[in-house]
């Protein structure tokens, strides 16, 4: 029987494990298998909802084994070491807790299909103190490092019956620095009702730094302009052209020299692949770690290995890389998985385009923004307030249809329904 083996439990190669088991794996077509270093799944977009509290992650996260079972694929848990692509088998490396004791040992695991979806992780450019004093915003772990070091200094001022600010730094005004800027907001108005009577907007001092000349760089200019606009009425302030050159505990210090004092830093400016993955088994990368695929999905040395998400560099026809958007890892988990059942049909495989639906920003509950492309409406419309709120969510529910079925996802929106009656709106602990 064959063997496809999915690394990468992300929103790509999760939805693509699920098509293939319910699929393949259902008939006994095929054994699959997914392989992540962590036990359950938190769609990436929602990150910044996580770190400010606005989203309980034990209610939204999903188990892999859990999934696995009810979707006819294997879960093994663990991190990619190697491939050996001579003897079709990745290596994954031993597991130990937070004690270093060994959870799991180094095991082998064979393959006839691989795919890999590992994702993206924070690139600080090698900018001296960040890895040091920032925070990255690229998983879960990271975002409640967030909330506890944010819900920490709103003690302390608490503590000081609200003398002083709690200055937050962002560095990237892409949609994760721009949507976090916005959260943080949100996050004070509901701590108000929680016992931090003497809190407001006025003791939030967020700067949201941008090296390029706008905020958004990779949306319309109208929709950028849009979020710097709502953004000030928020009382965020905005510093576009500034570069950083350095971090230390106090704050961060500009290409001019200026110095941004900041209690808590995030760093969002720029995406990489692990550096493990570098000319990882003779593949072929960019200079990012990204692993260059033709337009099939296949890489460019080994068409028995396929690559979706922020993982891949694919080139368009126009000759521009696929975005790392949520939305090409969806396009990119249809595609491998119909290429995947070509390939084992002895069928052609067909060439992945990326279609872009356009882009969302959520201003937490104050605002949304955005462009909807597609045959609707004739090339781009600019949309915001309640219809983007709207099709923003819906993007996620896309992504939870593509995982539970409908049935089983309107079940999970009446929980979510009912949840905002049981549960606080903020995630105080």
């Amino acid at each position: 029987m064959t063997n496809i083996v999915v690394v990468g439990g992300g929103a790509g190669g999760l939805e693509l494990a699920t098509k293939l088991g319910r699929t393949l794996g259902r008939k006994r077509r095929a054994n699959i298998t997914l392989v992540d270093r962590k036990a359950s799944h938190l769609w990436k977009p929602l990150l910044h909802e996580v770190a400010t509290g606005s989203l309980d992650e034990g209610v939204d996260a999903l188990s892999y084994r859990a999934h696995a079972k009810n979707h006819h694929f294997d879960f093994q848990m663990g991190s990619l070491k190697a491939i050996d692509r001579e003897q079709k088998r990745i290596e994954l490396d031993e597991l130990k807790d937070e004690h270093g004791a060994l959870l799991m040992p180094a095991r082998e695991i064979d393959y006839d299909i691989l795919v890999l979806a590992i994702g993206s992780k924070s690139n600080d450019f090698n900018t001296p103190g960040v890895r040091d004093n920032c925070i990255f915003l690229d998983s879960p772990e990271q975002a409640h490092r967030f909330r506890t070091e944010m819900n920490n200094e709103f003690l302390k001022l608490h503590a000081k019956n609200g003398h002083g600010t709690v200055d937050i730094a962002i560095v990237g005004a892409g949609a994760t620095g721009v949507e976090l800027s916005a959260e943080l907001h949100n996050a004070v108005k509901e701590l108000r009702t929680y016992g931090f009577g003497d809190l407001d907007s006025s003791k939030l001092n967020v700067n949201l730094i941008e090296a390029g000349e706008r905020i958004l760089p990779a949306l319309p200019p109208r929709i950028s302009s849009a979020a710097h606009s709502e953004l000030t009425k928020l009382g965020v302030t905005v510093r576009t052209t500034t570069m950083v050159t350095q971090a230390d505990e106090t704050g961060l210090t500009t290409k001019d020299g200026e110095h941004i004092p900041a209690q808590i830093m995030v760093w969002a400016a720029g995406i990489k692949a692990p550096d493990f993955m570098k000319d990882i088994a003779g593949l072929e990368t960019n200079r990012i770690n990204q692993l260059v695929v033709k337009d099939t999905l296949q890489t460019t040395r080994d068409d028995d290995i396929f690559v979706i998400g922020d993982l891949a560099q694919c080139t368009q026809a126009d000759g521009s890389f696929v975005p790392p958007r949520a939305q090409a890892a969806h396009q990119m988990a249809s595609r491998a998985f119909g290429n995947i059942v070509a390939k084992l049909s002895s069928r052609e495989l067909k060439a992945y385009q990326y279609s872009d639906h356009g882009s969302l920003v959520s201003l937490s509950r104050f605002s949304t923004v955005g462009s909807l492309m597609g045959n609707l409406t004739k090339g781009s419309m600019m949309v915001e307030g309640r219809i983007a709120r709207v099709v923003y969510i819906s993007l996620y529910r896309m992504h939870q249809v593509a995982l539970h079925g409908v049935i089983k996802t309107s079940l999970m929106m009446l929980v979510g329904r009912i949840n905002r009656v049981l549960r606080p709106n903020l995630k105080l602990h």
